[in-house]
């Protein structure tokens, strides 16, 4: 099983809606026996918050099935537990990067990387533009998964 967990400030607006996506994603490309995935924040803000209404708005609009979650803390142990470790913006990747310690480095990426325009994902707590936030989501995803099926990972 491959584990992948998506990274953002509080766990309630972005990493939860790639975690969302990402996993109706591979249930629909019949993958999801190969994943375990999840999300988690890099700061306390929101810990056992349930997804941001906005998320969980966009999420209904699009008929992606929210994943039933409640915001918790990246933690060092996760850098054992998952293979792929993806944050939002490059403050997350700072913050994952001393959690997580060096030994766990090649496992940390943005989730636009794989994307032909890396760059990004805006936090719409802020911007309150969940409709551009999942546009980028579901862009970020779905290259995601195209790498690893170009990498015979899966």
């Amino acid at each position: 099983m491959i584990g992948v967990l998506f990274v953002c400030h509080g766990n309630i607006c972005r990493s939860t809606m790639a975690e969302s996506v990402f996993t109706d994603l591979v249930k629909r490309r019949g993958l999801a026996q190969s994943f375990f995935i999840s999300s988690a924040a890099t700061h306390t803000d929101e810990i056992g918050s349930p997804p941001h209404y906005g998320t969980r708005e966009k999420l209904r609009e699009e008929a992606i099935p929210l994943v039933p979650h409640r915001a918790r803390l990246l933690t060092r142990a996760d850098g054992a537990m998952y293979d792929y470790i993806i944050g939002m913006d490059e403050e997350n990747l700072r913050h994952m990067r001393r959690i997580l310690g060096e030994e766990h480095r090649a496992k940390v990426g943005l989730l636009l990387d794989d994307t032909p325009h890396p760059r990004a994902i805006a936090d719409p707590w802020y911007t309150g533009n969940f409709d551009a936030t999942f546009c980028d989501v579901k862009e970020g995803c779905e290259a995601f998964l195209t790498r690893l099926q170009r990498e015979n990972i899966i």
